[in-house]
């Protein structure tokens, strides 16, 4: 699939685009999101808010899905997530979220997502688990 249908599917749903997260590669079951830094996200200290790291490696793994599964990919739903939050993100600032299908079965698909400054230093670690709904 290409970018620019990877990315309509992201503008094309409601749930996500109050984040304003932009496809930059996607392919055979990966993916990199960039994810822009926005003041509403910002907890009082200053530190961007967990859930939209977590939103941007849920997403990131959603595109990586579709990347993998074509048309199929778009129904797979979220059953599982866990999120090692490592490094904090002060400030409004950018950062990119990358996905690895690391394995897809019948129903399941697993993989794992890490969200980094725009540096590199390691934000976050998540691994996740979809179903594939309607199977």
């Amino acid at each position: 699939m290409s970018l620019a249908h990877l990315q309509s599917v992201l503008d094309g749903s409601p749930f996500v685009r109050q984040y304003g997260f932009r496809v930059e590669s996607a392919d055979g079951g990966t993916s990199t999101l960039y994810c822009p830094g926005n003041p509403d996200f910002l907890r009082p200290d200053g530190i961007l808010s967990g859930p939209v790291l977590m939103a941007a490696a849920d997403v990131a793994m959603w595109i990586a899905i579709i990347s993998a599964l074509g048309p199929d990919g778009n129904s797979t739903v979220t059953v599982e997530m866990k999120t090692n939050f490592l490094s904090a993100l002060e400030g409004a600032q950018d950062f990119r979220c990358a996905a690895t299908v690391l394995k897809s079965g019948s129903r399941l698909v697993y993989g794992t997502a890490d969200c980094r400054d725009l540096d590199g230093r390691l934000l976050t670690h998540h691994t996740m688990t979809y179903i594939r709904r309607g199977k």
